[in-house]
């Protein structure tokens, strides 16, 4: 790890203050889960970071009213344990039980836990391999390399990294919202905007500008919660990263769908939300073979590389299971 530059801040206009002031390159720290070891690595070398853990104005969770609103702050564990994030809204919950050990719960911050990059091992492993991502121009390796765990959706000629994350997925799926601030003030980004397809600019993979700051995560109040699931398929059960996964969220009447919300992850290259799929399950009954047509339409036009091509109709199976688990949700709720 290269030396850097320290500094502590106690409140968010302080934080913005800082980094205005601050060599290029310089980063906001959180719980430092991800930034942290990406600097051991050698994948990141900031010259400064900007310690914002005291700012305590960033750690407010409400979960009441017409809106839930959770500080970028927020201890992972703290939100996914919220007795009324359990039980209206358990898809919220489950995607951070199953992101990661209860030691990085305690650690990372929600806010942060939607900015982490990507696991892809080329991007991970230095100098050794070429990363558009990590270096612009310098090609990608995961291209015609191991592409076992590469993103299916959204990928380019320039890069196939999965975006890593759970948390962001079932935002997704509840149309959440993201508060940040900056010197040019202050403004919201949905939750589906936040991140960027890799195009040919793999290495910007935010709206956020440089100087931005993640202030509040807010998710619309929606009756859509109780019959919610975040579906995981990984590996090994014990925090491992998704080969595909699914936040969906359902209305039922009489057994008919009424409104209905899926989000894919550990498949893409952001967070993808599957309107199309959505709209194939409205007015009708939910069965298994409805839900295994909305699965396959939430995976039109996946491009499998040379050895994820299972993981197209996993994915299938992902989604359907995943609307079966909600539908038994409606059942009881």
């Amino acid at each position: 790890m290269q030396p850097f530059a320290y500094s502590r801040t106690t409140t968010a206009a302080d934080a913005v203050r800082a980094m205005a002031a601050a060599p290029e390159g310089t980063r906001y720290l959180a719980g430092g889960t991800t930034l942290y070891d990406l600097m051991k690595l050698g994948v990141m070398a900031p010259p400064a970071v900007i310690d914002i853990t005291g700012v305590r104005e960033l750690t407010a969770i409400h979960t009441t009213g017409p809106e839930l609103r959770f500080g970028a702050l927020a201890p992972m564990a703290k939100v996914a344990a919220d007795p009324r994030i359990m039980v209206l809204y358990p898809a919220l919950a489950e995607s951070l039980w199953k992101a990661a050990s209860q030691q990085l719960r305690n650690m990372a911050s929600v806010g942060g836990n939607l900015l982490q990059r990507t696991r892809c091992a080329y991007f991970r492993g230095g100098e050794a391999y070429p990363c558009n991502k990590r270096q612009p121009g310098s090609g990608c390796a995961a291209i015609d390399g191991a592409d076992r765990g590469q993103a299916l959706l959204g990928a380019s000629d320039a890069c196939n990294a999965v975006y890593p994350g759970d948390w962001a997925i079932a935002l997704t799926a509840f149309d959440a919202v993201v508060d940040t601030i900056s010197p040019r003030g202050r403004r919201s980004i949905p939750i589906e905007a936040l991140h960027r397809e890799p195009g040919s600019t793999p290495h910007i993979e935010t709206a956020l500008a440089a100087d931005e700051l993640v202030t509040r995560i807010r998710v619309p109040a929606s009756p859509l919660g109780r019959a919610s699931t975040y579906h995981k398929v990984r590996d090994r059960e014990s925090y491992a990263f998704a080969l595909a996964s699914a936040a969906v969220a359902l209305q039922l009447e009489g057994g008919v769908v009424r409104a209905a919300r899926i989000a894919l992850g550990g498949v893409a290259t952001r967070p993808w939300r599957a309107s199309q799929a959505e709209e194939a399950l409205l007015n009708q009954p939910l069965t298994r073979e409805s839900a295994l047509r909305a699965g396959a339409i939430a995976f039109e036009g996946a491009r499998a590389g040379q050895h994820s091509g299972f993981r197209i109709e996993l994915g299938r199976q992902t989604v359907a299971d995943a609307l079966l688990i909600a539908r038994e949700r409606a059942g009881t709720a």
